[in-house]
C-alpha cells in the first residue's frame, strides 16, 4: 500500500485537501484552494495495466522480426524465403537453394527423385572400342557436364536420359587439364537441368548423393560424407590410354600420394584439387553428380580408388573424388567456345 501511494504521488494530495477543509469548516470556501479530490480518485492507479500489456506486445515483435532476417541471412535469401513460406525455390547456380520438395528435405529418397532427371548415361563409341560413363544436364536445351576421359577420342556418343529417351550428343569443348567435356545434344528440348551449388561452401562431414550409370546400371544412386577436401588427383590427359582402360572394362586410371590406381596413367597427366566422398563410385559413375541434401551439383565424380591389381576387377571401397563444381563453372566460358585442350 505504501509503495503504492509513493508512485503515483497520492499520498500528499490525500492528506493537504482534508487539513484544509478542517480549518476552514465554517467559513467561505477560497476558490483558488484546491478541491478535495472525489470519492473514486484513489483507483486512478489502475492505468497502469495498458502499460504492461504495450511491454509485452514490444519484445514478441522484436523476437520475430529477428526470426525472419536471421533466416533470411543464415541461409541465403532464396533459401530463407523458402523455409518461411513452405514453396521449393531452385534458385540461380550461385546459390545454394532447396531443390528438394520440403517434405522430403535432407533425405536421400528426396534428393534422388528430384535430381535423377537431370542425369544421364553416355555411352561412348571409338576405335579403340566403348565406354560407358555419366553426365549432368545443365540446359533445357541438352548441355551436358562430363569427364573428358569419358568421351576422348570418340567417333559417335549417345545419351540416354532418366526417362529412357535416346539421343545423339556431339563435343563442344573438352578440357583434360580438369578432365572436364562439355556435349550437346541434338533436337532436344524440355530437359531438366540441374542446379549447380557452390562447393567452397562444402563441410567436411557433409552427407552426399552420387547419381550414375555404373557398370551400366542407369541411374544408380548412393550417398554417404564428404571425407576430405582439396586431395590432388592426378589424372591422364592422354586420349588413347583413357580408351585402352574402358576397352578393358576398368575404371580411369589415377593417381594419388605418389601410387597409380586402376592402371597406368602414362606419361602425360594432370592434377586437380579434388572432394574425397565415401559414396560408393565404380566404373561407369565418371561424369555423374555429387549431390549435396538440398539437391545441388557439387562435384562431378571423376576417379575412384582400388585395390585391385586389375583394372578389371576394380569396385568401390569407398574412396571416390569429384572435381568441384566451382571448377566446372569457372571453365564452362572456356567450354563453351569449343576449347579442345
Amino acid at each position: 500500500m505504501t509503495e503504492s501511494f509513493r508512485r503515483d504521488g497520492e499520498y500528499e494530495n490525500r492528506e493537504n485537501p482534508y487539513q484544509g477543509g478542517q480549518q476552514h469548516a465554517s467559513s467561505p470556501v477560497n476558490p483558488e484552494w484546491p478541491p478535495p479530490p472525489p470519492p473514486h480518485q484513489p483507483t486512478e492507479p489502475v492505468a497502469a495495466p495498458p502499460r504492461a500489456r504495450k511491454r509485452n506486445r514490444g519484445p514478441v515483435a522484436l523476437l520475430a522480426a529477428v526470426a525472419i532476417v536471421a533466416a533470411a541471412v543464415g541461409g541465403g535469401t532464396a533459401y530463407g524465403i523458402q523455409e518461411l513460406t513452405g514453396t521449393d525455390t531452385v534458385a540461380s547456380s550461385s546459390t545454394s537453394t532447396n531443390v528438394v520438395p520440403s517434405s522430403q528435405k535432407g533425405t536421400v529418397a528426396g534428393v534422388a527423385r528430384a535430381v535423377s532427371p537431370s542425369i544421364v548415361e553416355i555411352n561412348a563409341t571409338s576405335n579403340a572400342g566403348s565406354s560407358t560413363g555419366s553426365g549432368v544436364i545443365i540446359t533445357s536445351d541438352g548441355e551436358i557436364i562430363t569427364n573428358n576421359h569419358v568421351i576422348s577420342g570418340a567417333s559417335r556418343i549417345k545419351v540416354t536420359t532418366s526417362d529412357g529417351k535416346s539421343y545423339t550428343a556431339k563435343v563442344v569443348g573438352t578440357d583434360s587439364k580438369k578432365d572436364l567435356a562439355l556435349i550437346k545434344l541434338e533436337d532436344a528440348s524440355g530437359l531438366k537441368a540441374a542446379t549447380l551449388g557452390d562447393s567452397d561452401g562444402v563441410q567436411v562431414g557433409d552427407e552426399v548423393v552420387a547419381i550414375g550409370s555404373p557398370e551400366g546400371l542407369t541411374g544408380t544412386v548412393t550417398s554417404g560424407i564428404v571425407s576430405a577436401l582439396n586431395r590432388d588427383v592426378t589424372v591422364s590427359t592422354d586420349e588413347s590410354q583413357g580408351q585402352q582402360q574402358w576397352q578393358q572394362g576398368g575404371g580411369w586410371p589415377f593417381e594419388f600420394g605418389g601410387q597409380q590406381f586402376n592402371g597406368d596413367t602414362g606419361s602425360s597427366t594432370t592434377t586437380y584439387k579434388a572432394i574425397q566422398t565415401d559414396a560408393s563410385l565404380n566404373p561407369g559413375n565418371s561424369g555423374g553428380a555429387l549431390i549435396d541434401m538440398n539437391g545441388n551439383i557439387i562435384g562431378i565424380n571423376s576417379a575412384m580408388y582400388s585395390a585391385a591389381d586389375s583394372s578389371s576387377d576394380a569396385g568401390s571401397v569407398g574412396l571416390g573424388f569429384a572435381i568441384p563444381i566451382n571448377t566446372v563453372k569457372a571453365d564452362l566460358a572456356t567450354l563453351r567456345a569449343g576449347s579442345t585442350e
